[in-house]
């Protein structure tokens, strides 16, 4: 049941940085991705997941916490138990967020991301999902929950901004090799990802002392040892990203002198797969921390 619970959040956690920072990544760097087919996928395929992964996340949350089999995932029953607790209340909250989500995707869809209107909506709605994310870890559990707090939802902001971006950038922007596109969008979001990069770090070692309290539980405890394995993997994304940023100033104008040949453009294709397979492992060591003990 734990690994059902683990790849929900798995797939949650996903589904949210691929929207949130999808969203992003078209309002302030790209408004014309919102007629691109790809990027309209992405972003609908991440609202789908999201919505998904947050409904399963309350059958499996109340199988676990009961320790019932994964039929009891499906029970009506089990949802309205958990739905009365204070996850339960979270978890619908997330839901009511990711509904709201999709007036905020349609009206983006439909070309508002120009919008003032557009991104208050979006603003409210990001703020919301971020939130209620956050709300589910163990960032309030230290002694400082307030701090905990803050530095759980910049963590989130700038993972979602980074990989979202990441996704969009490999997945929608690249393929179509167009000059004009690159030089404008691949300096924007390399600033951009080195903004995020910086909150992540800065909020993850807030979170980390908060949440494993000393050295010793950072070096003794199986939440410690996954928080140094994320470590570990998160200084892989960073000798991708750095390959990435390098290649950008370095080679995107010749890409862009050359109108995006491929094999100019290839070389920063693999530095960002690399980048993006590597971001999918951090996610899956964070959602097997989100259900540890952090032994403290």
């Amino acid at each position: 049941m734990r690994k059902g619970l683990v790849a929900v959040r798995w797939a949650g956690y996903l589904a949210l940085a691929l929207f949130v920072g999808g969203l992003a990544f078209v309002a302030l760097l790209w408004p014309g991705g919102a007629y691109e087919p790809r990027a309209r996928a992405l972003l609908g395929f991440a609202w789908t997941v999201g919505l998904l992964a947050t409904v399963a996340a309350v059958g499996l949350q109340g199988a676990y916490a009961s320790l019932g089999a994964l039929r009891d995932a499906l029970d009506p029953a089990t949802y309205a138990d958990v739905l009365g607790t204070r996850p339960g209340i979270v978890l619908a909250a997330r839901g009511l967020m990711w509904v709201l989500a999709a007036v905020v995707l349609a009206a983006l869809l439909q070309g508002a991301a120009r919008s003032p209107g557009w991104r208050v909506g979006a603003l409210a709605v990001t703020f919301g999902l971020l939130r209620t994310t956050g709300m589910t870890g163990h960032n309030s559990e230290g002694s400082e929950p307030t701090w905990g707090a803050v530095a759980d939802f910049l963590h989130l902001l700038g993972a979602a901004l980074w990989i979202g971006g990441l996704a969009m950038l490999a997945l929608a922007v690249l393929p179509r090799r167009r000059p004009g596109e690159l030089a404008e969008v691949v300096p924007g979001y390399a600033r951009l990802a080195a903004l995020s990069v910086t909150g992540i770090v800065g909020a993850g070692l807030v979170l980390a002392w908060q949440v494993v309290g000393s050295y010793d539980a950072l070096l003794h405890t199986s939440y410690g040892h996954l928080l140094l394995v994320k470590t570990a993997v998160l200084g892989g994304v960073l000798v991708a990203a750095y390959a990435s940023r390098q290649w950008v100033r370095t080679r995107l104008d010749l890409a862009v002198l050359l109108r995006g040949d491929a094999a100019t453009v290839r070389s920063f294709g693999y530095s960002v797969a690399a980048e993006t397979g590597l971001v999918l492992v951090v996610l899956a060591v964070t959602s097997l921390l989100v259900t540890a003990d952090p032994g403290r």
